[in-house]
């Protein structure tokens, strides 16, 4: 007489649920979750302190033409971020890269600043 059958260790014809989205599924070997994806929504669910790491805030960036310095060859004018002379009405020379003066309003040129003695 053959002994009895135990069906509990033939792991291939078993279908077990999946204990994070409870769907059923026939494991392969020792597989406890159906996807990747459940097992690792599962770890998540099981270390909730884990933070994403901070992202890295990068500036807008500045338009180049918005901070050169413009200078008309006909009146000599300055102009920021403006290649044409309004008084004028011709295209300007590229100067240099600057901004406006804190003080009096005026373009100024890096180089204006780092030339003097």
């Amino acid at each position: 007489m053959l002994p009895p059958r135990n069906d509990i260790r033939n792991d291939i014809e078993t279908t077990t649920a999946c204990p994070t989205c409870a769907t059923a599924f026939t494991p392969t070997r020792r597989q406890r979750y159906r996807t990747p994806a459940c097992r690792q929504a599962a770890w998540r669910a099981r270390n909730p302190d884990q933070t994403p790491p901070p992202s890295i805030v990068v500036p807008p960036r500045t338009n180049r033409r918005d901070i050169t310095v413009y200078q008309c060859p006909e009146c000599d004018n300055r102009t920021l971020g403006k290649q044409w002379c309004h008084d004028c009405n011709r295209p300007c020379v590229r100067v240099d890269l600057g901004g406006l003066c804190p003080h009096c309003d005026q373009p100024i040129t890096v180089r204006d600043i780092t030339d003097q003695h």
